[in-house]
């Protein structure tokens, strides 16, 4: 089974950790993720491939401790196996030379970009990234991007760290200021997703923007990860993550992410409790 050789805290919520997986390295390409089952009887969780190391055969794991099995997968150490990891999955990023590249990323999303900035300043582009959290304690990954990137901007909520605001505020200048944008590619929370295809809309810009819909076999087969682009059902799981920005029901995304939330927060809670030895 699948074993995990490093584990890090990058702040209070957010774990990344580094996995034995040869052949999912070997496969892994921008834009993939992998489904994994911490534990035997835990859920099916999709998450995204930050990085992969050909070389030493290992995959890094970003994850965000929001729900019942994060917690059980933040509970593992370094030296325990995966009881499941399945993998690469998913349509890759198109990368090609596109000109000047504005990838933005929000919250957790920020590690996702992190392959495809790589990816795309190596096939040539002007990459700037624009990142964002509410303060400077949630930022990860700046020194990473910032290494990889032709530029990195920064916005905070609070304005701890770079700019008080938004990144789509950071996109708007940019834009306003002439520099000729070709692509835009977006990674975050559905709010910031939606605003950032807001603004390029009226420009005309294409937009990427990589979907987080609930999923569960991973397969296209159980059709819950299904999502409205262009007035149509699409499979985030076969068919995305990545889909064009201005042809996505964002209201509709938002909704299905919804109805979940108390069985959610009942599952988080009595994980909590057999976590701490005291379930029944």
């Amino acid at each position: 089974m699948p074993k995990i050789l490093k584990k890090e805290k990058l702040n209070d919520n957010v774990s990344r950790i580094v996995v034995g997986a040869p052949h999912i390295a070997a496969a892994a390409r921008p834009g993939n993720f992998i489904v994994v089952i911490p534990k035997e009887n835990a859920e099916r969780i999709p998450l995204t491939i930050a990085d992969a190391d050909t070389a030493k055969g290992t995959i890094s794991i970003i994850f965000q401790i929001v729900g019942a099995t994060t917690k059980v997968l933040d509970s593992l150490k370094e030296g325990d196996e995966l009881a499941h990891l399945l993998g690469p999955l998913g349509v890759p990023s198109h990368i090609k030379n596109y000109g000047t590249c504005v990838i933005i990323g929000g919250g957790v999303g920020i590690a996702e970009i992190y392959p495809v900035v790589k990816a795309l300043k190596a096939a040539g582009n002007k990459v700037i990234t624009i990142i964002g959290a509410r303060c400077k304690d949630l930022l990860i990954y700046a020194e990473e991007l910032g290494a990889q990137s032709s530029e990195l901007r920064i916005t905070t909520d609070d304005g701890s760290c770079g700019r008080k605001g938004f990144v789509s505020d950071e996109l708007k200048d940019i834009i306003a200021s002439g520099e000729k944008v070709d692509y835009v590619m977006a990674v975050g929370p559905v709010p910031m997703m939606k605003v950032v295809c807001d603004v390029t809309r009226e420009h005309k810009i294409k937009t990427m923007v990589s979907l987080n819909p609930i999923m569960l076999d991973a397969t296209g087969m159980c059709g819950v990860c299904r999502v409205t682009v262009g007035g149509k059902t699409r499979f985030a799981c076969v068919e995305g993550p990545e889909f064009d920005g201005h042809e996505v029901d964002f209201y509709g995304l938002s909704d299905r992410l919804k109805p979940y939330k108390d069985m959610e927060k009942v599952a988080h809670d009595h994980v909590c409790k057999m976590l701490q030895g005291t379930s029944d």
